[in-house]
Order: structure tokens, then C-alpha cells, then sequence
């Protein structure tokens, strides 16, 4: 009768216009009413199980008002608060917080929010248009592109490690600024993720976001990409403009900017600290305002000491510095990244799996993840494409995990010979024809087989091309 009872109250709460917020110990959303979900600009399934840090990462635990009354253990009542949400938009609410207790222990907190954000923008454009000395930066801007080139927010940034929240706060206080960024950390850390997600909460993200890998190319044909050129500067050559200019108003990201020729580092430095490009082969110059952020995968003090970067450029580059952390130092996020990958790989592929066994989870704490995050999705992507299976075992696994991991290879257990060999073949198959879209006669010359041949064997292991 009870729990017919709270069904009831829970679907109330839907009809309330107040925004109600209930945390769980640990800061962890477990219940997120309609109005919340409208004001803040998230769905549900997004929102709960997620810490509300991660949500909201322009809030901190000193200024969060639900996770201040946790750590206080008193009720907050009638506090003004004022957020950006992951979507970059300002959110200004006065909220009561209430700590959950059970017995003596606190065992959650529940929030209550009243959305005031339109009736302060109200009062401050009539203060604007009393005065008339604000003017928006970019109002003379030729044009905004509704599609600004990126992917990611900050709520695509999964994870509860202490230290990812932190770095996630610093690079929401980041975008809030048009200082320079200098990100480090190793290849399929998810960079990138952190750099959309600054431009997309920046006041700049309805303007382009550009990026470009400064490893991609030779140094003169990098020079004319970023700068732009005149006809006749150089064989084949036309007015075309740069990145720089394509990026006017909004944000040029640089990777592996310790890639770029020395040469070329010395004219990006004149370009930061003049905000004026010329384009190669010409000498007329043009003011740019473009926000640099700029990564480097390697270690940082040999970067340096190799002279790959120039240390007046690192200056001007390391306004703000981060580094975002191996997947090896936060194996305590692992069950919430394979989690997240299994249901975005269900959806994609049609699948049902599960979970994984313990004994893959234990494989998985255990390795070292040399390629990050990156190189779990594509484990993860790889078993959903071949397999019709509702739990990953050890047998599902790539052949290097069992072959380097102590939890097998240690012990008496020896796959099947027969296994191991249609394990590997499901793996060779897979990645030729993800090589070639598909095409299983580009595939087949791959593995050097008959086209026939691969046909039966995709057939046989139900291998969707």
C-alpha cells in the first residue's frame, strides 16, 4: 500500500512548477522532477545516477547550495544560486535545501527551485537599455553558424573520479574566460571532449569551433591553412582566407601543438600577442579575435627540454593549463565508462548486453589501458558488433587481454585452441570490413580470401556489415 502511495506523490511532483532535486549520499541525482528537468535543459535518463557536479560544472562543493547543506548538515533556505548548465546557458534560481537524514546519518539531500532566470534577464535589459553603454562584442559579426563544429558538451564528459570533477570545474571557470588553455594528457584521454565542452559553454559558442592537428600536415601548407594566402604566393596558390579567419569570433584549437615547426610557433606567438594575422605571400594585415587552446600528448618536461615547444609560446599558451588524467589513475570511473559504452553500443548495433562478468571486470581494473578511454570504447564497440550475447566473459575478450593478463595467462585456465582461432578470425573480419565501410569485396582483398569465403564466414558469425 506504501509504495502505491509513493507512485502517487512522485507523479505529483511532476505538476509542481518548483524544480525538486533529490542527491544521495555521495551527491549522486536520484530523482530529478519535470520542471528541473525543463529549467536545467536535461532529460532524466541523463541526469540520474550522474554526481551533480558533473551536470552542473559551473558549480563546485563550496558553492553547490544542495551539497552545502550535506556538508553542514543544515537547511539552506530561500539562497539565490546562479549556474551555467552544460548547454552554456545561464540559469539563475533561489533554492531551499534540506538534508535527508536516517537516524543520525545523512543519507542524501532533496532541493527545492524556483526559476528566476527570466525575470532577471528582464531587469537587466531595461538597466541595458537605460543606459545603452552595453553592446555585444560579435553584434556586427557578419553571421553565426547554428552549427558551430562541435560534438561535445560537458555532460558528455562521463565520470565520478574526485579529480575529473575538479578538472571539469576548472574547465567550466575556463570557458568563462577568453584566456589562452594549454591541455596535456595522453592519446584517447578525451581532450578534445574538454575542449568542445569549453567552447560550447563559452560566451563564443554560437561562433565557429575549429580544430586542427598541427602533426597532419607539412609546415608550409600548415602556415597557409592558418593564415590564409594570395594568389601567386606560392605555386597553385589563391586568395583564400585561414583558419584563423574562418574561426573570427569564436575558437581555434591547435592539437599536438608541440608537432609544430619552431618557425611557425614563432609567427602563432606574434599572432596571440597581436591579434593580427597576414596571410602568406601577402601585406595587408587583419584583426582576428579567435580564443586559442592548444594540446600536447606528451610529457610535458620533454616537450620542453627537446625544445619541441617553445618556451615563450608555452608562456603564452599556459594562461590556464590542464591535464587530463590516464584512464589507469581512475580505474573508480571503469564501471560507470562501461556501463555508459554497453547501452551506447546497444542502441547502435541492436543488442542486449548487460554487464560484464567479474572476471572481466577484474581484467579490466587490472590492465594498464595504454589507448584511455578511447581504446575501452572500441573494445567495448568491437564485442557488440560481432557477439549476441547479454554478458561479456573473458572469451569475448580481444586475444591480448587474455594473452597479457596475469588472471588468465597465470593460471592453469588455457583457452581452447579452437576458440582462441574463431575469436581471432570474428576480430580480423570485423576490422576489415570496418576498414572499408562495409565492402565485403574490398575486405575480402584484405584478407586476402575469396569474396565467397568471407560471405560464409560473416554468415556463420552473424557479423553485421
Amino acid at each position: 500500500m506504501k509504495e502505491k502511495y509513493y507512485e502517487a506523490i512522485i507523479d505529483i511532483l511532476d505538476y509542481i512548477d518548483e524544480g525538486i532535486q533529490i542527491v544521495d549520499e555521495k551527491g549522486r541525482i536520484v530523482y530529478y522532477n519535470k520542471a528541473a528537468r525543463v529549467h536545467d535543459g536535461i532529460e532524466d535518463e541523463e541526469a540520474i545516477g550522474r554526481h551533480i557536479l558533473e551536470i552542473y560544472p559551473s558549480l563546485t562543493f563550496e558553492t553547490s547550495t544542495i551539497l552545502k547543506s550535506m556538508q553542514t548538515l543544515t537547511s539552506i533556505m530561500n539562497q539565490e544560486q546562479e549556474f551555467v548548465n552544460y548547454k552554456g546557458d545561464k540559469i539563475s534560481t533561489v533554492n531551499s535545501s534540506i538534508p535527508i537524514r536516517s537516524g543520525k546519518k545523512i543519507i542524501g539531500a532533496i532541493e527545492i527551485s524556483k526559476n528566476i532566470t527570466k525575470v532577471k534577464e528582464l531587469s537587466e535589459k531595461i538597466v541595458d537599455l537605460q543606459s545603452e553603454l552595453y553592446k555585444p562584442k560579435f553584434k556586427n559579426k557578419k553571421s553565426k553558424s547554428k552549427n558551430n563544429g562541435t560534438n561535445f558538451t560537458f555532460v558528455d564528459i562521463i565520470g565520478q573520479n574526485r579529480e575529473m570533477l575538479k578538472l571539469k570545474t576548472l574547465a567550466f571557470k575556463a570557458s568563462q574566460t577568453d584566456s589562452p588553455v594549454l591541455i596535456g594528457g595522453s592519446t584517447g584521454t578525451g581532450k578534445e571532449l574538454f575542449v568542445h565542452a569549453i567552447h560550447n559553454a563559452s560566451n563564443r559558442k554560437d561562433y565557429p569551433f575549429i580544430a586542427q592537428n598541427c602533426a597532419a600536415l607539412p609546415a608550409n601548407l600548415l602556415e597557409s591553412i592558418l593564415f590564409g594566402s594570395v594568389k601567386g604566393s606560392f605555386t597553385g596558390a589563391n586568395d583564400r582566407p585561414g583558419l584563423f579567419e574562418l574561426a573570427d569570433g569564436g575558437t581555434l584549437f591547435l592539437d599536438e601543438i608541440n608537432s609544430m615547426p619552431l618557425e611557425l610557433q614563432a609567427k602563432l606567438l606574434r599572432v596571440l600577442q597581436d591579434k593580427k594575422i597576414r596571410r602568406v605571400g601577402g601585406s595587408k594585415t587583419i584583426d582576428v579575435d579567435v580564443r586559442i587552446v592548444a594540446a600536447y600528448n606528451s610529457n610535458l618536461k620533454e616537450v620542453l627540454d627537446k625544445k619541441q615547444l617553445r618556451r615563450d609560446l608555452f608562456y603564452r599558451l599556459n594562461v590556464i593549463s590542464m591535464i587530463v588524467p590516464d584512464l589507469k589513475d581512475r580505474k573508480d570511473d571503469l564501471p560507470i565508462l562501461l556501463d555508459y559504452f554497453i547501452e551506447k553500443y546497444n542502441k547502435k548495433n541492436k543488442k542486449f548486453i548487460k554487464e560484464v562478468s567479474d572476471t572481466v571486470m577484474n581484467i579490466f581494473m587490472k590492465y594498464d589501458w595504454p589507448g584511455n578511454v578511447r581504446e575501452l570504447e572500441h573494445v567495448i564497440e568491437g564485442i557488440s558488433s560481432i557477439y549476441d550475447i547479454d554478458i561479456i566473459r573473458e572469451e569475448h575478450l580481444p586475444y591480448h587481454f587474455i594473452e597479457d593478463n596475469p588472471i588468465t595467462n597465470g593460471s592453469s585456465k588455457i583457452e581452447p585452441l579452437n576458440k582462441a582461432l574463431e575469436r581471432k578470425e570474428k576480430e580480423l573480419i570485423f576490422t576489415a570490413l570496418n576498414k572499408t565501410d562495409g565492402n565485403v569485396t574490398r575486405a575480402a582483398e584484405l584478407l586476402e580470401i575469396p569474396r565467397q569465403t568471407l560471405q560464409y564466414r560473416i554468415k556463420k558469425f552473424d557479423i553485421q556489415p
